[in-house]
């Protein structure tokens, strides 16, 4: 994904935010792309809250939120299938025939999603609240299609 489609998609969620008669102040949205290979965040900033998504060359594997106290979820469950009981680097095990990765195993896959795969952070201010964060992620979960979402019954 290029600066110009992550504008884009912001652009188009202030829109949706303004359609649902919601106030969000210049400069209260941040963005961050860490490129392949990226080094996940150390910390999401005091005072904010996040939306995040996991992209494999063109496919959305993964999009997720955390509140302003969720630090292990923004900073490092996606990458040990054994943090969670719900997280990318155990979905992508699950998947890993279909995706063509045989060879990933518990000890590689975090390694790989940091090797292979660009991250996109998208910094929220707190005072924004959880309605606002929560539009963020059906938005984007709308717009990217994310191939690991929600549970397989609900599909």
């Amino acid at each position: 994904m290029e600066e110009k489609e992550i504008d884009q998609l912001i652009k188009d969620f202030l829109q949706v935010a303004q359609l649902a008669r919601l106030n969000i102040p210049d400069g209260s949205i941040t963005t961050e792309l860490l490129k392949a290979p990226h080094i996940p965040p150390k910390t999401l900033p005091s005072g904010k809250m996040a939306v995040y998504v996991f992209l494999w060359g063109d496919d959305c594997l993964k999009i997720g939120k955390v509140g302003p106290k969720s630090q292990a979820r923004y900073t490092s469950q996606h990458y040990n299938p054994n943090s969670s009981n719900s997280n990318l680097a155990k979905s992508i095990l699950k998947d890993k025939i279909k995706l063509g990765l045989h060879d990933l195993s518990e000890s590689t896959v975090g390694n790989w999603i940091k090797s292979d795969t660009d991250r996109l952070n998208i910094i929220l201010d707190e005072r924004l609240g959880m309605p606002i964060l929560s539009l963020l992620e059906a938005f984007l979960q709308c717009r990217l299609r994310p191939r690991f979402e929600g549970f397989d019954s609900q599909k």
